[in-house]
């Protein structure tokens, strides 16, 4: 059985561009008084990444804070069951605060530490209003 051959475009290998699009999709669409904001913040981003600093603390917030990295759980029974693969489960569900959003957010918010800032506004992502943190 054979399937579509994907082919990838050299161009697509030099994406997002220096504006944030992807082709003719991304970017920021920004009120201007945000411009000034947004690019301190993708700046100290791309240079705070780096850092072995950064890295270490992230890393053991995630482990601290989180219960990263997650467990990985063998599923005996249902892979018995099912005969054939192997089938193990990554324990999101284990994780203190759920699994994805706080990935965002302790990261973010390590960020907005390490440039010297002592609020931080956020987007939920889910609908709700945005949350507010004063420090």
């Amino acid at each position: 059985m054979g399937g579509a051959k994907v082919t990838v475009k050299p161009d697509f290998l030099e994406m997002p561009n220096k504006d944030g699009y992807f082709g003719e999709y991304g970017g920021q669409v920004l009120p201007p008084h945000l411009v000034d904001i947004m690019n301190e913040i993708n700046e100290s981003y791309d240079k705070l990444i780096k850092t072995e600093a950064f890295q270490t603390e992230l890393s053991q917030l995630n482990a601290d804070f989180i219960g990263r990295p997650s467990p990985i759980f063998f599923a005996r029974r249902l892979t018995e069951s099912i005969g054939g693969a192997r089938i193990f489960f990554k324990r999101e569900d284990l994780n203190h605060t759920g699994a994805h959003k706080i990935n965002h957010c302790l990261g973010e918010a390590l960020l907005a530490k390490h440039m010297g800032k002592t609020k931080v506004l956020a987007e939920t992502g889910a609908g709700q209003h945005g949350g507010k943190t004063n420090g």
